[in-house]
């Protein structure tokens, strides 16, 4: 695993602005060694040495009643540090539920709204297309997903997007789900998804681009080398950053560096793992839900989208930015080298090692033509 690394980085698929510094995460992440090919004995396993915040620039924190805020990467835009997730504020039973949580967010000063094409079916853009009513769009940073690949399914997949929404336009628009090496090919392709995304922005049905991906950061670095090479700059890009992340196939060590080097929005998600890691240090004692929410947000990231699907958890989520101060260095080395075990064979980051959250797998049609 460790050579294909480094042919991927110096066969130029990173670029000279990222070179060094997915060097240095590459070298980081070697800390911890990769388990993909068997478990290697615990006393080989050691805690990442520098966590992101202490070797990359923090990005600027501003305080403003609950809430905290940070610039979205070089967009000019200033966001929430934490985001609201799209996929939860479609798990409520009613409606009437969903955009209360929604609206609540807003008036307390969460102004970043995470969606998806394929949440619950259109039901979580639905809903929150009805929740930005009544003057709460001009409130709001708006973001969805697509999930096609090829020119057709992509432009088809902004367009209901933007109809569920009940929009105009969105502020950031993803490509869903970059899980497989071949996923930048395809995009990439003539005929491929980019080309809808470009002509959308043209349109101005879309602002800023992006793309995210939970599975590998391969995967990510390649994305990253073609959009380069095809004179794409993306604006976001979304991955996981949690208190695990740093000991296995590690976002934070190897593609965190080189968003922060090319000015590109890091925004975290997996905090707490699909509830799996809030789990764990719940069960063992080694963390709270507030803590490992104040390590995300003590990286080196524009926002950090957790998931938020009652009023009881959203009064969590104020809390934690009530309550956060950037944390220290030792003070999150301490907290990594309690997750070396747990963390060492990606068990509790499931997205990683199972299909189970690969919902482009599980629909292949959403990708469009090509299928899986």
């Amino acid at each position: 695993m460790n050579i294909s690394r480094r042919k991927l980085l110096e066969t130029g698929a990173i670029g000279a602005a990222g070179l060094a510094a997915a060097r240095a995460g590459l070298q980081n992440a070697q800390a911890a060694p990769d388990t993909r090919n068997g478990a290697e004995p615990a006393a080989k396993y050691r805690p990442i040495q520098t966590p992101p915040s202490a070797s990359l620039p923090m990005p600027k924190t501003t305080r403003r009643g609950e809430m905290l805020y940070r610039e979205l990467g070089s967009t000019g835009d200033e966001v929430s540090l934490l985001g609201l997730g799209g996929y939860h504020i479609g798990k409520q039973e009613t409606e009437a539920a969903s955009i209360k949580i929604i609206r609540t967010a807003i008036d307390r000063g969460i102004t970043f709204m995470d969606n998806c094409w394929d949440y619950h079916e259109g039901l979580s853009e639905l809903r929150m297309g009805k929740a930005l009513k009544n003057g709460y769009r001009d409130k709001v940073f708006l973001m969805t997903k697509i999930d096609g690949r090829d020119k057709k399914t992509a432009a088809k997949q902004i367009d209901e997007s933007l109809a569920r929404l009940d929009v105009d336009h969105v502020d950031l628009l993803q490509i869903h789900e970059i899980l497989r090496m071949e996923d930048p090919d395809r995009i990439f392709a003539k005929g491929g998804a980019i080309e809808a995304v470009m002509e959308a922005r043209k349109q101005g049905k879309i602002r800023h681009l992006g793309f995210t991906g939970h599975k590998d950061p391969l995967v990510h670095l390649r994305m990253l080398g073609m959009a380069r090479e095809n004179g794409v700059h993306f604006d976001g890009v979304m991955m996981p950053v949690n208190v695990m992340d740093a000991h296995f196939r590690s976002f934070q060590n190897i593609v965190l560096p080189v968003l922060v080097a090319e000015k590109i929005a890091p925004i975290a998600m997996k905090t707490f793992g699909d509830h799996f890691i809030l789990d764990h240090v719940v069960k063992s004692n080694t963390a709270t839900p507030i803590q490992l929410l104040h390590y995300s947000m003590s990286q080196p990231v524009s926002v950090v989208v957790t998931g938020i699907d009652s009023l009881k958890i959203l009064d969590q989520a104020f809390e934690a930015a009530k309550t956060w101060q950037q944390m220290s260095v030792g003070g999150q080395k301490a907290l990594l080298a309690k997750m070396v075990i747990p963390a060492k064979s990606g068990h509790y980051e499931k997205f990683k090692t199972t299909p189970q959250f690969d919902s482009t797998a599980n629909n292949p049609e959403w990708l469009g033509n090509q299928g899986a």
